[in-house]
């Protein structure tokens, strides 16, 4: 794979250089926008990122709105979700977003008519956030936020496809905060020192450690129907299925607490079908013990919720693990960058400054 990546890194690279040099242009927009993305393909944890991001602009009382791809969606174009869309409609992160937040939510493969399509909205956004942007270059955010993964960084992996990053570790340069996320519980002041050697920021860039918090499970049918992990899950056998990226953290979560687990992994963003699920039913009953639970994903409930399969999954005794972000340190240091740039008159900035 080495001599491939070689190739993909020189397209890559004369990529960027076009863009650097202005041939080809980038364009931002009149609206403030906040990018977040990596330079890794998958699994760094953008989307519970993003979920942060809603709750804190819209404890302050921006009125805002989300723009993806769209993911494996099966429509194409410009989409604004409604309350009736479907992952199959806008792709399984944007559902989560619309489901839990009253938020305008839209998919878009070209950001810069999404960004536009938005703003054109009768009642307008002040603020787009973009769910993996990064390399969409074609659109300049406002404030872009890079994420990557604590156990397997930047700084140590190799271009596609003999590594997975999506173009060279000095386009970081671009990115006004980086986020080193899933930072284990236990790391000790000095590995966070020699990470953040390891990250070598610039002077305009500034680093953040996160970690994963995972709350109460609740039923896919009834959220009022809860389990506390560290309080029940002790005496439950489980089987957890997961359809994301990197399901490690998860794992290792539950198996500190329950009594036994069994993981059935599947490929990131899959599209579940009835068989699968009649599968695991069926070996979900042969587990001959008093307390048996399954356990997924929002991002999996998502797709599980598609009109060809939710009348299985609903009658599955089938539970979700919310998770959300939370900071090593400075947490309110991060809120108040974001705050900041979200509070200014950009138009006023841009002709004083």
């Amino acid at each position: 794979m080495y001599p491939l990546s070689l190739i993909y890194g020189l397209v890559v690279f004369i990529r960027n250089r076009l863009f650097d040099t202005g041939i080809l242009k980038e364009k931002e927009p009149d609206i403030h926008t906040i990018g977040v993305g990596n330079l890794a393909v998958g699994g760094a944890g953008k989307t519970p990122l993003v979920e942060y991001l809603i709750k804190l602009l819209l404890q302050n009382e921006f009125k805002l709105a989300t723009l993806s791809r769209g993911y494996k969606r099966k429509t194409s174009g410009y989409v604004l979700a409604n309350e009736t869309s479907s992952a199959d409609d806008i792709g399984d992160e944007p559902l989560i977003y619309k489901s839990k937040y009253n938020i305008d939510v839209a998919v878009d493969g070209n950001r810069l008519n999404g960004v536009k399509k938005l703003s054109e909205l009768e009642q307008k956004p002040n603020l787009i956030l973009l769910d993996d942007v990064f390399q969409h270059r074609y659109i300049r955010c406002g404030l872009n936020i890079v994420v990557s993964d604590y156990s397997h960084p930047f700084f140590s992996d190799h271009l596609l496809p003999y590594g997975t990053l999506r173009e060279q570790k000095n386009g970081l340069v671009r990115a006004d905060i980086v986020i080193i996320s899933k930072t284990p519980e236990r790391t000790t002041p000095v590995e966070l020192r020699n990470v953040l050697k390891d990250v070598k920021p610039g002077p305009h860039q500034q680093v953040f450690f996160s970690y994963l918090k995972y709350g109460d499970l609740y039923s896919i049918t009834d959220h009022l129907l809860k389990l506390e992990v560290e309080k029940e899950l002790f005496k439950y056998h489980v089987m957890a299925i997961t359809g994301i990226a990197n399901a490690t953290p998860m794992i290792m979560y539950l198996k500190e607490f329950a009594n036994e687990v069994y993981h059935f992994p599947f490929d990131d963003h899959h599209e579940y079908i009835p068989k699968e699920l009649e599968d695991i039913q069926r070996y979900y009953e042969q587990i001959n013990k008093t307390y048996k639970i399954i356990i997924t994903t929002e991002k999996d409930l998502m797709r599980l919720k598609n009109s060809n399969i939710w009348p299985i999954a609903k009658n599955m005794n089938m539970f979700v693990l919310p998770v959300e972000v939370s900071f090593k340190d400075k947490e309110e240091e991060f809120n108040q960058i974001i705050l900041k740039y979200a509070r200014t008159n950009r138009f006023h900035h841009k002709k004083y400054s």
